[in-house]
């Protein structure tokens, strides 16, 4: 007698951009009748689909997608907001009795759901735009973070203007470091991570550094540089999250006239290149128990150990 293999609670599939996260995960979908569940934070997003790499209309048909484009450019969404709106799609998908694809390319996302959030302030909107008012550059805001919050300035990249104001803002509204509240310890998990499949992909760096530019190349075929200049055309403030999706700092230049449109293409593609680095050592040093597989290899695992729906 065959016994069947246990389904999991859900299947976590991470990696770098341009990986091909979106293909496995999809695939997986349309075998096991299950929804693919967003864990990036620029796809979450509705104003930038091209740029930001969102499945296309013609897949969202094959199976069914949650949390893409569900939140407007002018809000602020943190890890804690998409927590919460994650464990509302889990739970409808649980009593639907269909499997949880949880894909993305945000550590910080797949940390919260597996390992717990650490209780975090809200900032009453004066603070906020009072530090988001300071006139002053980014190594300037990391000096004056190092001096109320120095563990958090050293974990922090000197030029993270965001990360920078949103931990000077936390002092400020609470007088505590960041560190401190980062400290406490996290609530249950809402995922734990010994009740899923949890898959890395793992990429030769040199193919993937060219597929990420022949995909940049093909977004701007696509009208990633009208959308961009629709998003610019909203007028939202400076500090909006979605004015530091990948190209967007590059095309706003160009756009403005500082810089051609080859240029803004190679400065996109050169921070999406970084970014990718950066996201392949975090996966690597910050979460346990994931295994990190090439492409082909997670394929197998996936057939193996998930049965069709």
């Amino acid at each position: 007698m065959t016994t069947r293999p246990l389904r999991p609670r859900a299947v976590l599939i991470a990696g770098p951009t341009a990986s091909g996260k979106s293909a496995l995960a999809l695939a997986l979908a349309e075998r096991t009748g299950g929804v693919v569940i967003n864990a990036d934070s620029m796809q979450v997003y509705r104003d930038l689909r091209v740029l930001t790499a969102r499945p296309s209309a013609e897949e969202e048909a094959r199976a069914p997608h949650r949390l893409y484009g569900h939140v407007d450019g002018a809000q602020d969404y943190s890890a804690a907001h998409w927590l919460e709106d994650a464990a509302a799609v889990l739970a409808e998908t649980e009593a639907e009795g269909r499997l949880s694809i949880v894909i993305g390319g945000t550590g910080l996302y797949f940390k919260a759901l597996t390992l717990g959030l650490s209780p975090m302030p809200s900032i009453p909107p004066e603070v906020r735009a009072r530090v988001r008012a300071l006139d002053e550059t980014a190594p300037e805001l990391h000096a004056r973070l190092r001096a109320i919050d120095p563990e958090t300035a050293a974990r922090l990249r000197p030029s993270d203007t965001q990360r920078l104001m949103r931990a000077i803002e936390v002092f400020e509204a609470t007088g505590r470091p960041l560190a401190s509240w980062q400290a406490e310890p996290a609530g249950p998990p809402v995922l734990p991570g010994e009740e899923t499949v949890r898959i890395f992909l793992a990429t030769d760096r040199a193919a993937l550094r060219a597929r990420i530019a022949a995909r940049f190349h093909t977004m701007m075929d696509m009208g990633a540089l009208e959308e961009a200049k629709a998003l610019l055309a909203r007028g939202l403030p400076a500090d909006r999250t979605i004015l530091k999706a990948h190209g967007m700092p590059w095309f706003a230049r160009h756009l403005a006239g500082e810089i051609t449109r080859e240029e803004a293409i190679e400065g996109g593609i050169a921070d999406t290149r970084h970014y990718a680095k950066r996201q392949d050592t975090w996966f690597r040093h910050q979460l346990e128990g994931w295994s990190a597989l090439p492409k082909e290899a997670a394929e197998d695992l996936l057939r193996n150990a998930i049965p069709a729906g």
